[in-house]
């Protein structure tokens, strides 16, 4: 009631009615929570708005760790965290947690907290088996199964331990959306996009991209035409097996002092999504963390080193699968001979004509599920270059460590008693270490491409606080200080107050500076993928690019301009020169840290005799120095009379995508509203509402600032406990407005989905057993929770759990 931020906690038994299959997919129904789904095997939650599959803006702990895989700088779902028999409860900070755990937490901050095995013992098992696909026109119904093993002992009132283990066997939903993204790059010439537009990219086919494409002179007018390319399912497999385990050593040096050691695995073979889409094949993930806390203070370091293994990137593989029987530019000459000599048969049409000629051109062309298709795939899926190969071959490690201390307390005699004060302060260390690879990271320093370097930051915080007025007002004033390399000491604010008219009531407010540096990715990153160079957007990175550039949607424009004008007649060299003024310059500069402003008023109540709860909560946010993504090519000539020219030829350009801040002040608002209501001593309704906003100048100039969330989020669910002896349930409806979903693979609109998810369980033999039989989207509704991710059907499951 007291907490002056909004804070969503829920407990064990919350976790274990809901009606998903696991306590991590039953957060999406908590407020404010949106969720991505990437894959089956994992999933990606978040807060506030600005939502992606690698979501750097949300912070993700397990006991107050980081979980996130280092060279993303985000977490991969659950994959490295607590099984459905480990969680505790799990505490949700909606919005900028910056203040006191620093870091990337601007969005929000997410800490599941494990069960104690001082107090939480013995041997649990459990077996989820349950069957998806079911109606799905790309795959057969498929089985799902999932076992997991918690052993807990406390040996004596000194030592206890736990060791966890789960492993996840499945069938991965399926990314087979076939919508044109280039459907009028031909609209001019009367041809609309689908199979038969030459330029046809659709949304799960790679190779076909527009670095793939090129803008052909047939017959006197101008076309663009793209390789053919491959399904996601050409390239990859959709198998699920991941595994997940670890320990936890406890040793109680006194009765309020403990120190314990905690070693996390995971090993992930599913696929997953970020700029483009990957299969993971052996993705290791381990982390060792040792923490000394009591009552006064708490100290707490952690590694955390990730090995990508046999991972590689889908797209990379499918335009090299092309590449592999016939290069770019023979593919283009057979396709331009091809379709002259077609035309040249009397009653042959254009139309005709572009099909034999992209049939004549592929003739030999790797045909997928054969011999030769799989050897050349696995060959390139080995390969650590994106220009001829798919290889993502990454090494790291993420070295932290921190120490917190309630300084009232140190402080000793009557001190907090005299002066109403509480003092905390804490500090924190952290750096990435990086073995570049030579595709994904190189060492920017020269002569060094290949050394192992590091990216790191310093901060701390100091924190105080006191009730005033008999316990009506809570004041707190906190200063965080960060330092990080490459970029100036950032200071951050936050004051907060929360007045308690009663018990049952409180109203909270707060207001909060953050910052956000930029992650390693966005900062190192040197990636070629097919002719366009992904680089970070520090100048040790990208010297001279921002300098010489033209904005990637101004080319597209212009040139879009000049076959129109060429193709209506005018000479090229006249359509050059009449749309040369549509090209703009970059204006961009170097990386700079993002900078958040939020304020939120909040409000808590209690009535009818406590049986219904009221949470309420709105934010206004302002955002500085936004990070995201600009493409811009550099012509390949210093002649500035050749410059238009030459960025009308794909070939002759330099083509980037870099890191960058946006120029333009982001705002974003929302609010969001919970209820819950007990209804006699078994049952609970609850439901709740959340809406976010984006608000900003729209420069239209390619910048990326994929707000991707929904205005509306919202569910309602039912449920009982023991409404008949041993005997639970839960039904859970959810419902989120469409909304326009913004990134490098995919841009275009996400339609609004409601879904019914249920569930009863019965408990046997003295509570010793459990079985549960649900469903999540129940009436097995296909959508896309995001563009260019899979198809969500239903998973029709039962769950056993025994307890010895």
């Amino acid at each position: 009631m007291k907490s002056p931020v909004t804070i969503e906690s829920v407990n064990n038994a919350f976790l274990r009615n809901t009606a998903s299959p696991s306590f991590f997919d039953g957060l999406e129904n908590i407020k404010g929570v949106q969720m991505l789904t990437p894959s089956l095997g994992f999933k990606i939650i978040n807060t506030r708005g600005f939502a992606n599959t690698t979501n750097v803006r949300f912070t993700q702990l397990v006991d107050g760790v980081d979980n996130q895989a280092p060279h993303i700088g985000a977490p991969i779902g659950n994959a490295m965290g607590p099984s459905d028999l480990d969680i505790e409860r799990v505490e949700i900070i909606p919005g900028s947690a910056s203040a006191l755990y620093g870091l990337n937490a601007i969005n929000g901050l997410a800490n599941f907290i494990t069960k104690d095995p001082f107090t939480n013992t013995g041997i649990t098992f459990q077996q989820k088996t349950g069957v998806n696909h079911i109606g799905d026109s790309n795959s057969d119904a498929a089985l799902f199964t999932e076992y997991s093993l918690r052993v807990a002992e406390k040996l004596s009132n000194r030592f206890a331990f736990k060791v966890n283990g789960t492993f996840t066997k499945g069938n991965d939903w399926i990314a087979n959306n076939r919508t044109d993204l280039n459907a009028n790059a031909n609209s001019g010439i009367g041809i609309v996009g689908g199979i038969n537009n030459p330029a046809y990219d659709p949304v799960n086919g790679y190779g076909n991209e527009s670095s793939n494409r090129r803008t052909l002179t047939l017959d006197g007018r101008r076309y663009v035409v793209v390789r053919t390319g491959y399904s996601e399912q050409d390239v990859t497999d959709y198998d699920i097996q991941n595994i997940k385990a670890d320990l936890g050593l406890y040793y109680k040096l006194s009765p309020k002092t403990t120190i314990s050691y905690t070693y996390r695995f995971a090993d992930l073979n599913n696929v997953y999504q970020r700029a483009n889409r990957f299969a993971l094949k052996d993705y290791i993930l381990q982390q060792h963390a040792v923490e000394l806390k009591n009552d006064v203070f708490q100290m707490r370091a952690f590694v955390t080193t990730e090995n990508t293994g046999k991972s590689y990137n889908l797209r990379s593989a499918a335009e090299n699968l092309d590449r592999r029987f016939k290069s770019d530019n023979d593919w283009y000459a057979d396709y331009t001979t091809a379709f002259n000599g077609a035309l040249a048969v009397q009653g042959t049409s254009p139309s005709q004509a572009l099909n034999q000629a992209r049939a004549a051109a592929d003739m030999g062309r790797l045909q997928p599920g054969t011999a030769v298709f799989n050897t050349a795939l696995k060959e390139l899926a080995d390969i650590n270059n994106w220009d001829v190969g798919a290889a993502l071959r990454v090494k790291d490690k993420l070295v932290h460590g921190e120490a917190q201390a309630d300084i009232s307390k140190l402080l000793g005699g009557n001190f907090k008693e005299n002066t109403g004060l509480n003092l905390l302060a804490g500090v924190d260390y952290q750096a990435y270490i990086i073995k570049p690879d030579g595709n994904y990271f190189i060492n920017p320093a020269e002569g060094k491409t290949f050394e192992t370097f590091s990216y790191g930051k310093t901060g701390g915080f100091v924190q105080a606080g006191k009730t005033i007025f008999d316990g009506l007002l809570k004041l707190s004033a906190t200063l965080r200080v960060d330092k990080n390399d490459y970029f100036d000491v950032k200071y951050n604010p936050r004051f907060t107050a929360v007045v308690t008219p009663g018990t049952d009531q409180s109203i909270r407010m707060s207001y909060q500076s953050g910052s956000r540096f930029p992650s390693i990715f966005e900062a190192f990153s040197n990636v070629n993928s097919g002719g366009v160079r992904r680089v970070g957007g520090l100048k040790v990175m990208s010297n001279g690019v921002f300098e010489n550039a033209y904005l990637r949607s101004s080319i597209d424009k212009f040139q879009a301009a000049v076959t129109t004008d060429f193709n209506n007649g005018v000479p090229l060299a006249d359509a050059i020169k009449n749309q040369k003024d549509l090209l703009v310059k970059n204006y961009y500069s170097y990386l700079k840290p993002e900078h958040i402003s939020s304020v939120e008023l909040g409000y808590k109540g209690l009535f009818a005799n406590r049986s219904l709860k009221v949470d309420a909560d709105f934010y206004f946010n302002k955002y500085n120095n936004f990070i995201a993504q600009v493409e811009m090519n550099i012509p390949n000539t210093t002649d500035v009379n050749q410059i238009p020219t030459y960025l009308n030829d794909r070939s002759q350009q330099s083509r980037y995508r870099i890191y960058t801040n946006s120029q333009s002040v982001v705002y974003n608002y929302g609010a969001s509203l919970g209820l819950s209501y007990l209804l006699g001593a078994h049952y609970t309704i609850s439901t709740n509402l959340s809406y976010a906003k984006l608000s900003r100048t729209e420069n239209n100039d390619g910048f990326e600032d994929g707000f991707n969330t929904p205005e509306w989020i919202g569910n309602i669910t039912f449920g009982g406990e023991d409404v008949i002896k041993n005997l639970s349930f839960n039904v859970t409806y959810k419902r989120q407005s469409s909304f326009y979903w913004r990134s490098f693979l995919v841009n275009g609109n996400v339609e609004a989905y409601g879904t019914v998810d249920a569930q009863a369980n019965y408990n046997f033999f003295k509570d010793k057993l459990n079985i549960k039989v649900g469903a999540t989207n129940m009436f097995n509704k296909y959508y896309y929770s995001f563009l260019g991710g899979p198809s969500i059907g239903g998973l029709y499951y039962t769950t056993l759990t025994y307890r010895l």
